[in-house]
């Protein structure tokens, strides 16, 4: 797989694995990770790191939350593109852990979904996300780079990655109010969902966003992903798939 990124190597790399699912390594990762180092590039072009908070919109570009005062956010405005770095963390050896690089470019976008899901990620933000310094910016992504750890390195286009939302306006339209059903009413089977296909502890779970192919929950700082079979469109497929999962979590519980 390659994308138009970055140059081709002068001789092939070993792919990963054949068994070895890392186009679903790096959906996870997308979606799971909360915070990672955004690179930007100054007004002379030289490299520029730091560290944002980041939640997904419905297809999975990272969401940020930016103030106008920090750098990053004035070299986005001159230059769009960036990457961005989200690393998952453990013990051992920080390079024996998965982590997913997107390119891509950045721009300030006011579409109230956005900040719906990154406050539901980040509910702290909401004490600063109104200051008239703040804006929500989505990155929109040209291409990925998975390393998943020794001999597990992958590039993906961004159609690759990105989940596909085509047809799914029902989807998106019962969103949140099947996000408040769910942590209103189904405590039990977010605990459930997190524990058994994400192999998550016991927490206080909550739902945080829901798209085609997966629901977001999150206790605290930890996060997890629960990811559905097949696509989902609309919100009587969401409710037979979330009731079958459960089904199969209570089953083997």
């Amino acid at each position: 797989m390659s994308t138009d990124f970055a140059p081709p190597p002068e001789k092939p790399l070993p792919g990963p694995p054949a068994d070895y699912d890392a186009a679903g390594e790096a959906k996870r990762l997308l979606r799971a990770i909360r915070a990672g180092t955004l690179g930007t590039l100054d007004p002379k072009g030289r490299p520029f790191v730091t560290l944002v908070n980041v939640a997904t919109a419905p297809d999975g570009a990272p969401v940020l939350l930016l103030s106008r005062l920090a750098h990053h956010t004035r070299f986005l405005e001159e230059r769009p593109a960036c990457s961005l770095l989200l690393a998952e963390t453990g013990k051992g050896d920080p390079l024996a852990h998965p982590r997913l690089t997107v390119v891509g470019a950045a721009a300030r976008d006011p579409d109230p979904t956005l900040r719906a899901r990154f406050l539901a990620r980040h509910p702290k933000s909401a004490l600063y996300a109104d200051f008239a310094d703040f804006s929500f910016w989505r990155l929109s992504p040209v291409g990925f780079h998975l390393n998943g750890g020794f001999a597990r390195a992958a590039d993906f286009p961004a159609e690759t990655i990105m989940t596909d939302l085509t047809g799914a306006q029902g989807l998106l339209s019962a969103e949140q109010g099947a996000i408040d059903h769910l942590n209103s009413d189904h405590a039990e089977a977010l605990a459930l969902y997190a524990a058994h296909f994400d192999g998550q502890r016991e927490g206080n779970w909550k739902a945080t966003g829901i798209d085609p192919e997966g629901l977001d929950l999150a206790a605290g700082d930890r996060t997890a992903r629960l990811r559905f079979p097949q696509p989902v469109t609309d919100a009587g497929g969401l409710r037979r798939m979330l009731a079958d999962l459960a089904a199969q979590a209570r089953a083997k519980a």
